[in-house]
């Protein structure tokens, strides 16, 4: 609800292409989420990786995904970056601050930036830190590891707050809208709000409204 939202205040002409963007995180998240061999994940990773920068000469195989990105307006050098932060999550608990650093550029940093290249933005700061910040709290609410949970929230927090120190552009604030919620997530002694809340999707309006 949240993500679809934040989408439906982007530019109609970049709309379908940013759907993509996050259909491909999610569809890299989920290699992880069915993969119970590090090494059948790598392998997979690592064909989506090589997939996706083929997309650079037109090339794309028979898969749907890959086929709709391939006439998108999305950098495939970046996406492919998506697919080898993701990688770095492929180690035991509790992982280290150096792969977690590591996923953040490249599965959030990455997208946000894949993002804003889209919608007309490419050499903003603050939609890198956005990203990666955004990626780390996404991460720590869904992993099972206590301690690199709270590490990855620790990493995400200057970040976000640092992304957030600047006006951002309204070309990409449909991308803010989504950051700003972990922003508000990372924060410690806030009281949880469920996806979906009036008090989440003030955030994002707020921000939508006044670029913070």
């Amino acid at each position: 609800m949240e993500l679809s939202l934040a989408l439906h205040y982007a530019p109609a002409s970049a709309r379908d292409d940013l759907t993509l963007l996050f259909a491909l995180d999610a569809k890299l998240a989920d290699i992880l989420r069915t993969t119970r061999e590090p090494l059948i994940g790598e392998m997979r990773l690592v064909w989506w990786r090589d997939a996706l920068m083929d997309l650079r000469a037109g090339d794309a195989p028979a898969e749907p995904l890959l086929r709709d990105l391939a006439v998108s307006r999305l950098a495939p050098e970046l996406m492919a970056g998506m697919a080898e932060g993701w990688a770095e999550l492929l180690v035991p608990f509790p992982i280290e601050d150096h792969a977690l650093v590591a996923f953040a550029a490249g599965r959030g940093g990455a997208l946000f930036r894949a993002g804003g290249g889209r919608l007309g933005i490419e050499d903003l700061d603050a939609l890198d830190m956005a990203g990666r910040g955004w990626a780390l709290t996404d991460f720590a609410f869904h992993c099972s590891d206590a301690e690199t949970s709270r590490r990855a929230l620790a990493l995400a927090r200057p970040l976000l707050d640092t992304a957030f120190a600047v006006r951002w552009p309204k070309a990409v604030r449909s991308l803010g809208m989504i950051a700003t919620l972990a922003r508000r997530d990372a924060q410690p002694g806030l009281p949880p709000a469920r996806p979906g809340s009036p008090a989440r999707q003030i955030a994002m309006l707020r921000h939508r409204l006044t670029g913070r």
